[in-house]
């Protein structure tokens, strides 16, 4: 039976192992700088983010992050940062449950949306999240600055 709960102490080993996995899907295998230490201290210390996982057989199978933001327009949000399930995995309706749970604690949070990103190769998950009633904005461009900082 698989169970969605929210992230405790000792997981994060087993989350940044998900977030090596995605890299690879995502055809950025060398691109993981964040360590196990980082994300406790966000997760827990800092609590500058959240995150839900899936459980099956006391294995972590997959993982939402998510944190709150904010638009000028809305006011609250929740922008879901990630979401993976390990390949395996996929089509039992794991990813399905962690998307609603984090949908359920944007509702709770009284966000006034949820925002994320996919690439528009990534055609599994652009189908998977229009079948769950998701839009898609064609219209906005994803902008980013890096700032190479690294922890000592």
């Amino acid at each position: 039976m698989i169970i969605i709960r929210e992230a405790i102490l000792g997981d994060e080993k087993d989350i940044l192992l998900l977030v090596k996995e995605l890299a690879v899907y995502e055809k950025e295998p060398d691109a993981v700088e964040i360590t196990t230490e980082e994300i406790r201290s966000h997760l827990f210390d800092e609590q500058i983010c959240n995150a839900i996982v899936a459980v099956d057989n006391d294995q972590i199978i997959g993982f939402a992050l998510y944190y709150t933001s904010y638009s000028t327009w809305k006011g609250k949000c929740l922008y879901l940062e990630d979401l993976y399930v390990k390949a395996e995995m996929r089509k039992t309706g794991v990813g399905k449950k962690l998307f609603e749970r984090v949908s359920q604690d944007a509702q709770f949070k009284k966000a006034r949306r949820m925002e994320w990103r996919v690439y528009d190769w990534n055609q599994p998950a652009i189908d998977f999240y229009l079948k769950l009633g998701a839009q898609l904005n064609k219209n906005w461009l994803s902008g980013r600055l890096e700032f190479d900082y690294k922890i000592k």
